[in-house]
């Protein structure tokens, strides 16, 4: 008979360490998929590439005016103004390969046969 209760015991342990990994999974908090999750917020693309094309011509404007701050003597700080016209640069720069890659995206489209 304790043949019989040691075979039955192993499978419950087992069964019980199973049930305690299941529980601690249950714990996890996994962060909702934007894809599959209902409730997400839709993203207005118009608002995006206006809110970009903002923040670049706000960086050229930052970057002119303190560049013109040094050329007429009111500030000295030159490197701060060789700075924010190096990221204005970059920043125009990926937003010009940001809008290759769209029209080149809707060309694919436009060809597409249908």
């Amino acid at each position: 008979m304790s043949d019989n209760v040691l075979a039955m015991q192993q499978p419950l342990s087992q069964l019980a360490e199973v049930q305690a990994q299941i529980q601690s999974f249950d714990a996890i908090q996994i962060a909702p998929n934007p894809i599959t999750t209902p409730h997400t917020q839709a993203v207005d693309f118009t608002s995006v590439i206006t809110e970009t094309l903002n923040s670049v011509d706000q960086q050229g404007r930052d970057a002119s005016a303190k560049m013109t701050a040094v050329d007429t003597g009111q500030s000295d700080d030159l490197v701060g103004a060789m700075v924010a016209s190096q990221k204005a640069s970059l920043a125009f720069s990926a937003m010009v390969q940001v809008r290759n890659k769209l029209l080149t995206a809707y060309d694919d489209v436009m060809k597409m046969p249908v």
